[in-house]
This record gives structure tokens, sequence and C-alpha cells, in this order.
């Protein structure tokens, strides 16, 4: 049996009203897991019936926190990410799909790399490819700090990493854009970023989105990149304080 196959693998994620479609994505994830893998989801107090579905599933490698109060997607995913124990860490969306071998492929790809991401198809709200390539619509993946303050490429459903990233990116800053777009612009400080050139995912995109689709207004997108670059600079700061202090 290959390492990556037996290695311990978490997956983080946050729900809000999700009950359309977090039986099928949670069904598509736990298809590929192992006994010891698990599936980190906390709730921003969801008004609907998604706890429900989720209950439903009555599998052990399911842990579901729900939060008091609705306190937005970043910090329920840093909060998910923060209660996750496994080595290799996925990120996924309450209305997406994995797609078969998608575990397998980023874990055997984060062998000698810090950050794994991936391809994906682009659907609707009903299951229909709109687009068969996510970053052919972002003109291709491009890694690093500066292609993210251009253009992100780091989705983070498409996204798997090594645990060590977490030590050098959370807590996540309230002022960055997205906890995707963090997670990517300080994972050079970790190691190496290994694009999957195939979707192993479906992306969906419908009316109830958190994330944006469209661009923001040029005064704002500044601003974002102008915080997350100082951002990136102030913990790159700090962790080489800390590594100098040992």
């Amino acid at each position: 049996m290959k390492a990556f196959e037996t290695t311990r693998v978490s997956i983080a994620m946050a729900t809000y009203n999700g009950e359309r479609y977090i039986e099928a994505q949670v069904r598509s994830i736990l298809k590929q897991l192992g006994g010891d893998d698990e599936v980190v989801i906390v709730d921003d107090a969801s008004t609907d019936r998604t706890r429900e579905r989720i209950a439903a599933f009555a599998d052990p490698r399911i842990r579901l926190h729900v939060n008091d109060r609705n306190e937005g997607v970043m910090r329920s995913f840093g909060r998910a990410l923060r209660m996750t124990s496994g080595s290799i860490i996925f990120l996924a969306d309450q209305d997406d799909v994995w797609l078969p071998g998608k575990r397998a492929a980023l874990a055997e790809a984060l062998h000698d790399a810090a950050v794994a991401v991936s391809d994906a198809q682009v659907i609707d709200g009903e299951g229909a490819i709109i687009a068969p390539s996510f970053m052919a619509l972002r003109g291709g993946f491009r890694a690093g700090l500066a292609a993210t303050l251009i253009r992100n490429r780091y989705l983070g459903c498409a996204m798997a990493f090594r645990r060590e990233l977490l030590e050098v990116a959370l807590p996540i800053p309230a002022g960055v854009p997205m906890h995707d777009m963090w997670l990517g612009a300080v994972s050079g400080l970790v190691g190496r970023t290994v694009y999957i050139d195939r979707p192993l995912m479906q992306y969906r995109r419908h009316e109830a989105n958190v994330s944006p689709w469209r661009h923001a207004d040029p005064v704002r997108m500044l601003l974002w990149r102008w915080q997350l670059a100082r951002n990136v600079v102030a913990r790159s700061m700090a962790v080489r304080c800390r590594v100098g202090g040992r």
C-alpha cells in the first residue's frame, strides 16, 4: 500500500444554509475517505435543515460544530482548520462535488510539496457543466505571492496542503479577502505548490454562493491586495522571529 493511501486526511468545511447541496457533497467526499480520515464541519448558525442533513449520515468520521451566532465564512473556516487533526488537510465547500480520485491524487502530490491544487469543472445549480476548466477561465494556474496579488488562482475547494501550513497561516487575519487566497499567499513560507492540470472536482456556481464570482470594484480590489500583501509581510517577519528565537 502506498504511503499517501494511509496518511490521515482531514476535510475542513464551513456550511451556512446549504441544505440543497450538502448531501451530494458530503456523499462524494465520504466515498473517497479511509476509516481514519475525518470531515470537520463548522456550521455558521444555519436557519435551514443543513445540520439535520449532515447528522443523517450518522458517520463517525464527521465532526460537526455549530456556531452560536453567524460569524462569516472566514472565521468559520478558521475554526474548522483549528479543529482538524490530520497531517493532510483539504478544504471543501458545501455545494460542490468531488470527482473520483481527488483524495488520492492530491495526497500523492503532497509527497514532496506543501500545497497541491487541481483544476475543476464549473457547474451550475442544476449540475450542468458550464465551463470544463476553472483555471482556463483564470488564464491558467500561477503560484506565488506576486501572481496571487494580480489574480488569485488558489481555489480553496480545489486545494490540499500539509499541516505545516497551518503553523504560519493561523490565525487568518481579518483584513484579507478570503481564506483560500490567504493560504495560497503564505504557502511559500513552508514549501512549493504543485498543480494538477485536470479537474478533480465540480465547482458549483449559483445564486446563493458566498464567495464572489464577479470582480469587486477596483478600489476594493486594490484595498484587498494591499491588506493581503501587508499581512503576508507581517506574518513572514513573525515566522522569521520565531525561528530565529529557537
